[in-house]
């Protein structure tokens, strides 16, 4: 295994271990809310610090993202590595004891992510790529779905939840996707969300205004699983806007054609 997945897959388990041991204590918790429904808990920090430490004491020199800590610089020859960690996807889902959250960590080299952990610590599924090596789901070898056409597929999104996001531009997206596919999926953790575009579950997914730390480890997976990853006008400026459509290569063009005239609001 890859070195740095090696170290990531240790963090992401022991992160995991943290938030499952909290998982029935969640009453007790210190909660802080950031935003209106955006919100902290105790277990977030823990499992965030978890995460650094180990990767602090493995490669020192790199500089890590993460979302509760904020920017940590890099130094010498790791100064180009950036590992980019949300420590706990889905934290709203994780305080109301839905089991629909996961770790992520990613590692980007320069302008590449060239590594990525998702793990949901509930049900013990841990997707992983390393660039050029695939992508696995535990030791099984994943693929995007085969799903030709938007009518019959099955699309994961998310809704507006923080005051800055305009609901008024959301809801006519909504609707038309609802009248063009199977249905829409918004289980409230878009790591898992990409994760599971890479295993075929879904067939596409888009969502506005995420971090980079929501969507840094699903980018790489569904890259190795064949998928297509882009912003909404199929551009690569994802990263930087938190605005992302990823899909299997049939479905992604369908869905830039459904989003394209909703693209200029999120421009």
């Amino acid at each position: 295994m890859n070195p740095l997945l090696t170290i990531a897959v240790k963090a992401a388990r022991s992160a995991g271990n943290i938030i499952a041991r909290y998982s029935d204590q969640v009453d007790s918790l210190s909660i802080i809310t950031k935003q209106r429904n955006d919100f902290v808990s105790e277990v977030d920090k823990l499992a965030e610090k978890a995460i650094i430490d180990m990767i602090k004491v493995s490669y020192p020199e790199h500089a890590i993202l993460a979302e509760e800590t904020g920017t940590h610089e890099g130094s010498g020859d790791g100064k180009d590595y950036l590992w980019i960690i949300d420590p706990l996807d889905g934290t709203t889902n994780f305080l109301h004891g839905i089991p629909q959250y996961a770790v992520s960590i990613a590692v980007q080299h320069k302008k590449s992510i060239i590594m990525a952990v998702i793990y949901n610590p509930i049900n013990g599924e841990l997707f992983t790529a390393s660039k050029g090596a695939g992508a696995w789901l535990n030791d099984k070898r994943i693929r995007v779905s085969k799903q030709k056409t938007l009518e019959g597929s099955i699309i994961g999104t998310g809704f507006p939840y923080r005051k800055d996001q305009s609901v008024k531009h959301y809801l006519p997206v909504f609707e038309t996707f609802m009248k063009k596919t199977a249905g829409l999926r918004r289980p409230g953790a878009a790591s898992l969300d990409l994760a599971y575009i890479a295993a075929g579950r879904y067939d596409g997914f888009f969502e506005m205004g995420l971090n980079k730390w929501d969507i840094a480890a699903g980018v790489l997976i569904i890259r190795e699983a064949g998928g297509l990853i882009g912003d909404l006008k199929g551009e690569g400026t994802y990263l930087e806007t938190g605005n992302i459509v990823a899909a299997n290569p049939k479905i992604f063009h369908q869905m830039l054609v459904t989003l394209k005239p909703f693209a200029d609001n999120y421009s």
